[in-house]
């Protein structure tokens, strides 16, 4: 079943959202706190570790129905259904989008009418296989020696979503030292590569197609690294490929059964949780990615049948479509309050921006109104020493998620206590803000004279009213942040499927590698220049 299509403005809450909107600028979180002593309990939601609380956010429980309302209109449930079942919704590309079934226990899915159960229980008792095995050490290189580091060769959701994870995640890392390598720029791979022994270093090539320029530039530099090194006949024992190419991985000395395979049906900023996820494996030990993965499916399965109003992804969705469509937020800001997810708003940037980022609808036709948002964000508290000058005290409207753990992994208490009061100060600060009176009060109470400081009194104004949800989560565990991870993914599903774009294909970045792959021709060929006078001229430039 293909997804339904509904031109939104089309919806009678649509209409009725924007002179919502009108009226929530007329006000301020302080007083919608004191028209509702129960806004709390009304505007936040448990689910197993989680508690959310969207108190803080510039909205009436009027408008959060009208949303409902409006999910409804664009036939979310149908949606929903053909997401989970594996129907064809990346239509583009005539492709199901369902990284779901790789993480559920009970799926029935299936694609083109073959259920998928079987198949992806195979990759992941693969991955189980060679993951302990080069764990143990019972894997050897060419020289018998165990490994010591990995090099996960991949870029976009090849590199974006294994970094986070080990990144997120290194409180469970294991010995095996994992390095990525995405960038073709060549200081990044000469970096990479520095130190490492090629006895000891085992190679993920990532690339579902085998032909990611990227990717495959990085894999031949490497290769010729390691054969300089070591030799040709090594290659199948310090090589493996995520791919379904088979031909080309063969060709580049990959034996077929190092390859991994990636269903067609998996897109790449969803992939971690497939094979793409070996470097997961190889870093945290099987048990730990096999926890991430229950983590994401029991949050798949609290959206598939929450009812709206209690749907943590399907709020997080509308919230965002509120901010976007109604009151005129271009961006939206996550800060996590632990270094550990200090790739977590880069992974979430790629994610959203690259699925929403559409301008055509799903019946072809130009969009009227505004898709996806800016996401952006670094960890707390480094950022408060950077851009939360403009989030206080700037001109726009930035919703932010403030993401914070309860305890911390390493139990330094003083340290956790001294972090997480910054975490509730900021949002506190970032709504109430702080009045003319009051810092005219605080000059007074030190007994300053006051006409001294009038020129500086406006400057410490703070006009708060700055929107904010905070999410507090019990520990920072592989089942945790694969829930967390789950939560987003969907919120960027629900979010498409009431813009009436396809969020799973991404044609937007197209254009640019074709552009790069002509004039790489025309360097090799050496061929005459013929663009636009700034890029001729650029090419000039960098050529002579």
């Amino acid at each position: 079943m293909p997804l339904p299509q509904n031109n939104p403005e089309r919806s009678p809450s649509w209409e009725k959202l924007k002179n919502l909107a009108t009226s929530v600028q007329a006000t301020t979180l302080i007083d919608l706190f004191k028209n509702d002593s129960s806004r709390v309990s009304k505007m936040s939601l448990e689910w197993q570790d989680f508690y959310v609380d969207f108190s803080k956010n510039l909205i009436t429980e009027e408008a959060w129905n009208a949303l409902y309302d409006l999910a409804n209109f664009s036939e979310l449930d149908a949606a929903k259904q053909a997401y989970f079942n594996g129907d064809l919704i990346n239509e583009t590309e005539g492709r199901a989008v369902l990284h779901t079934a790789l993480r559920s226990k009970h799926s029935n899915a299936k694609v083109n009418g073959k259920e998928v159960n079987h198949e992806v229980a195979e990759v992941k008792q693969r991955i189980q296989a060679l993951s302990e095995a080069v764990i143990s050490g019972s894997k050897k290189g060419y020289t018998q020696k165990p490994f010591t580091d990995i090099v996960n060769i991949g870029i976009g959701g090849s590199d974006l979503g294994p970094v986070m994870v080990t990144e997120a995640l290194a409180y469970y890392k294991n010995h095996l030292k994992v390095h990525f390598m995405s960038n073709v720029d060549p200081d990044h791979s000469a970096e990479v590569l520095k130190g490492l022994n090629p006895e000891t270093t085992l190679f993920l090539v990532v690339s579902k197609s085998f032909g990611t320029q990227e990717t495959l530039m990085n894999a031949q530099t490497v290769r010729r690294w390691f054969v300089e090194q070591a030799s040709e006949e090594a290659i199948p024992l310090h090589f493996a490929a995520v791919s379904t190419n088979l031909t080309q991985t063969s060709t580049f000395g990959i034996s077929d059964d190092m390859v991994f395979p990636m269903a067609d049906w998996v897109g790449g900023r969803f992939s971690l949780w497939s094979a793409v996820g070996l470097s997961i494996a190889l870093s945290l030990g099987y048990a730990h990615f096999e926890a991430l993965l229950e983590g994401a499916g029991a949050m798949d399965q609290h959206f598939a049948e929450a009812p709206l109003a209690k749907n943590l992804p399907v709020k997080m969705a509308l919230l965002g479509i509120w901010y976007t469509n109604f009151m005129e937020a271009e961006t939206e800001a996550i800060i996590p309050y632990t270094q550990y997810l200090h790739r977590f708003s880069a992974y979430l940037q790629q994610a959203s921006m690259e699925s929403n980022g559409k301008s055509t609808s799903r019946s072809g036709e130009s969009v009227a109104y505004q898709t996806g948002s800016i996401v952006w964000g670094e960890p707390g508290t480094n950022s408060q020493h950077a851009f939360f000058q403009l989030m206080h005290q700037g001109t726009k409207l930035i919703p932010c998620d403030f993401i914070g753990f309860r305890t911390s992994l390493h139990e330094n208490q003083p340290h956790q206590d001294a972090l997480m009061a910054n975490f509730f100060a900021q949002t506190e600060a970032l709504m109430k803000g702080k009045t003319l009176e009051e810092v005219t009060a605080e000059f007074a109470e030190k007994g300053v004279d006051l006409k001294s400081v009038e020129h500086i009194i406006p400057h410490k104004v703070f006009a708060g009213n700055k929107p904010t949800t905070t999410f507090l989560i019990e520990s920072l565990t592989p089942y945790n942040l694969g829930a967390l991870i789950s939560a987003y993914e969907h919120k960027i599903f629900v979010q498409g499927v009431v813009w009436n774009v396809f969020s799973y294909d991404q044609w937007g970045v197209e254009l640019g590698k074709q552009l790069a792959n002509r004039i790489l021709s025309e360097w090799q060929d050496k061929a005459e220049f013929n663009h636009d006078p700034s890029t001729q001229a650029l090419l000039k430039r960098y050529k002579n």
